[in-house]
């Protein structure tokens, strides 16, 4: 599922690559969620939709953000897998296929429920390189949640799994460490990382970095207010 803002240019490349990708793995779906994109966006991913049956489309009626635009795409999913990239083209629809290989691989009894992505070599900015590395040392001291890069849209888990999770807003920046406090185990892999294609990030640093002490702290509250158990049936 691929979360959208003002992404008009993107939606049709990104479309023929993940069709390419996944050629092996069909059946799958692609979710597109538009997040009240001010630009031609939703209208583009309907062509798209209406040209690939396997492509299903939703819209927001005011933007809402990222988690929310996952939920509503998560909530609507017909597989038991999901996998999560942004829409900006850089991520590789090629290292979906390796994600999903290496959930599915597990034992019947194993407890993985995600692996997610973790980029190499980014193609970002110095300054976006250098907060993010900064924020992931804070994040990672402070939840244990074993990722070195939170901030790869690249993700499979479990949909079952994450519907336990509890939901607030920028969720998404702690898929690891929520699933872990539910008892769940998450692996990481290596990733690509390209450029943006076309258009301009929706993230700035400072607008980040406040959003991002809040949630840290009550996502840090969260993972020490959970006791697990494991429960017998007669």
């Amino acid at each position: 599922m691929v979360p959208v803002l003002n992404e008009a240019a993107n939606i049709e490349p990104l479309v023929t690559e993940i069709a390419d990708a996944l050629a092996a793995m069909h059946p799958f779906e692609l979710i597109y969620v538009d997040d009240a994109s001010q630009d031609d966006t939703f209208s583009v991913i309907r062509s798209v939709a209406a040209a690939h049956k396997w492509v299903r489309a939703y819209k927001h009626d005011r933007t809402c953000g990222q988690s929310a635009a996952q939920r509503t795409a998560i909530l609507r999913a017909r597989a038991p897998v999901i996998v999560t990239m942004d829409g900006d083209g850089q991520n590789d629809p090629a290292d979906v296929v390796a994600l999903v290989e290496a959930l599915e691989a597990r034992a019947p009894d194993s407890r993985l429920a995600m692996v997610a992505g973790e980029r190499q070599r980014r193609e970002d900015s110095l300054a976006k390189r250098l907060s993010s590395r900064i924020a992931n040392r804070v994040r990672r001291a402070l939840l244990s949640d074993g990722s070195r890069d939170i901030g790869c849209g690249l993700k499979a888990f479990d949909r079952a799994a994450y519907l336990e999770l509890p939901y607030f807003d920028h969720i998404h920046r702690f898929y690891p460490a929520l699933i872990r406090r539910e008892g769940y185990e998450v692996n990481y892999v290596d990733v690509g990382h390209r450029r943006r294609w076309k258009g301009s990030s929706k993230y700035g640093l400072f607008d980040r970095l406040g959003v991002g002490i809040v949630d840290l702290a009550g996502t840090f509250w969260l993972t020490r207010r959970r006791r697990l158990t494991r429960i017998s049936e007669l």
